[in-house]
């Protein structure tokens, strides 16, 4: 029996074989804890780049759909202050017409080396045309290149189309960043093939408190 089947065979089984934790886990005191939440999520964000977590700046960023189903995708943390987390994506993706409709959303970070994790729930808004100018120029040309085309989550016929898109925008040949000083997604995300790709930097503002 090879390992792949034993493994669909059993497969309740077998996960709960698989370890959890694995390894001393920091210690964690309520009482010391800081009243202002933002300064124990970097106390903790701080702790794992220390200890090598890898990707710790990684979270899942959740929101609902026209239809009011839930979708999920990782992304990276752009950003964090009393304000609120900051994140990027393309308008046109389908997390930018899903915000756009239904403009509140959850972010998850996990930590599993430190058995961590921390939800946060709030209300989405659009950065201003200099934080959306300023992330995007941040960014490495290779970075950039794939952004412009504005193609995320959507689906590709081959490689070679990928490819195809790359180089053009490495050759400057798709139409330039749009930045505006009004919301900067639109409500469906489909992008007009005569415009450029709005790349907002977004915000999640917390409010209340999770259960």
């Amino acid at each position: 029996m090879t390992a792949g089947s034993r493994h669909v065979s059993g497969t309740r089984q077998w996960l709960r074989d698989l370890e959890v934790f694995a390894g001393p886990l920091p210690e964690f005191d309520p009482a010391s804890a800081p009243a202002d939440p933002v300064r124990l999520f970097l106390s903790w964000l701080v702790e794992a780049v220390a200890d090598g977590v890898r990707d710790p700046h990684a979270m899942t960023l959740s929101t609902v759909d026209s239809a009011g189903d839930p979708d999920a995708r990782v992304l990276i943390l752009k950003g964090v202050d009393a304000s609120g987390r900051q994140f990027a994506g393309h308008a046109f993706s389908p997390k930018g017409g899903q915000l756009a409709c239904h403009p509140r959303a959850a972010l998850t970070f996990y930590w599993p080396e430190h058995g961590r994790q921390v939800r946060i729930r709030g209300i989405v808004t659009p950065g201003s045309a200099e934080e959306n100018a300023a992330d995007f120029l941040g960014r490495s040309v290779t970075a950039r290149a794939g952004a412009l085309p504005a193609r995320q989550s959507q689906y590709l016929m081959d490689v070679a189309e990928r490819d195809q898109a790359l180089a053009k925008s490495r050759l400057g040949t798709v139409p330039a960043l749009v930045v505006a000083p009004t919301p900067p997604f639109p409500r469906t995300p489909e992008p007009p093939a005569s415009r450029g790709a709005p790349l907002p930097l977004f915000r999640l503002t917390r409010r209340g408190k999770d259960p």
